[in-house]
């Protein structure tokens, strides 16, 4: 099969994005199918695409970097006859202009099948703010939010009442951006210290979401097709989880399946599909979550391209079932056709 490998991008989570997109490219051509290779940073020029296989995962793409590419490039690559032939994507861009519906929808017009969600449901769930209204809407449990702008870092009111509705821990963060880039967790939060989580988030987006920050265990779960794979529990060797802890080797351990009671973990996959079907998922995805002392678990967001390289979230979860990452890779293709053909 002629198969669009579609990686890089030109968000702050590039680099993530190109180091999911070699795995897949080697893993695909491993299987026997004919890859492209495809960077949308570069539009309809690829002869610089090589250059997207050395880029670091431990450093996020730092705005600089990114200068050089703009969206018209996204836009002349898919008018382009780099997809001519392309039998079907496999998206693993990350971010803005990757996961938020506006690849998917380009795919659409060029009538080739995708590997993630439709435009729509891609779109809500890039956007964290809309992803928890719809989590309240259908009472799936999430932290108590509030939505800021970067002019909000000015006024001293209303970062008080915000204090006071989210309590003394607080996470700051771009509403539509992943990875942990441009969050700030705060401890003992001061007014102060949430302007300056403002300033850092508004760096990425003027959309910005402060969070209640709930103590307890970081776990995750990889959904296909409203069918849950292994709970993962996720175990910073300091701090938090953040962008250092993702990317760099040996900083994180990873607990296949979760140790936690029966009961609790099949609530929270029930609680992942609830939250999957509400956004209107399809094909693969992953659910985070933070589980209480109390045993409570709170949903944080759902992502609809999750990490993709051998040793990421998702493939982790599936070589837990015996699945290895060239089949799973094949797998996803397999499905998301099946799925198109009924839809024909």
């Amino acid at each position: 099969m002629k198969i669009a490998v579609i990686y890089g991008g030109i968000s702050p989570e590039r680099n993530v994005s190109i180091a999911g997109g070699r795995a897949v490219i080697d893993a695909l051509r491993a299987k026997g199918h004919e890859v492209v290779p495809i960077d949308p940073a570069f539009g309809a020029d690829q002869e610089r695409k090589a250059e997207t296989l050395t880029s670091n995962i431990e450093s996020f793409a730092t705005q600089e970097e990114l200068s050089q590419f703009t969206p018209r490039n996204i836009i002349d690559c898919f008018a382009s006859n780099l997809f001519d032939g392309v039998e079907f994507a496999f998206i693993l861009l990350h971010g803005k202009y990757g996961e938020d519906g506006t690849v998917q929808s380009l795919l659409d017009l060029r009538g080739i099948p995708y590997t993630s969600s439709g435009f729509q449901a891609s779109a809500i769930a890039m956007d964290k703010i809309t992803s928890k209204n719809i989590f309240l809407a259908n009472h799936i449990t999430t932290p108590p939010w509030d939505v800021l702008t970067p002019a909000d870092a000015d006024d001293e009111t209303y970062l008080m009442q915000v204090k006071k509705i989210l309590g003394k821990n607080i996470v700051v963060k771009p509403a539509d951006l992943g990875s942990t880039i441009g969050l700030t967790r705060i401890k003992d939060a001061t007014v102060e210290d949430i302007a300056d989580a403002i300033r850092v988030a508004a760096k990425y987006s003027s959309n910005i979401l402060a969070e209640r920050y709930i103590e307890g265990r970081e776990l995750t779960v990889g959904i296909l097709d409203a069918q849950t794979f292994p709970i993962i529990e996720i175990v910073p060797h300091e701090d938090f989880y953040d962008y250092k802890h993702k990317y760099s080797k040996g900083s994180t351990n990873y607990i296949c399946p979760a140790e936690i009671p029966e009961d609790i973990a099949n609530f929270i996959c029930n609680m992942a599909v609830d939250a999957y079907k509400a956004l209107g998922c399809t094909n693969i995805a992953r659910a985070d979550f933070i589980l209480d002392h109390d045993g409570q678990p709170y949903c944080l967001e759902i992502n609809t391209i999750p990490g993709f390289c051998s040793t990421s979230l998702v493939p982790m979860a599936a070589k837990q079932l015996g699945i290895e990452f060239g089949d799973l890779c094949e797998i996803l293709i397999a499905r998301a056709l099946q799925k198109r053909k009924k839809v024909k």
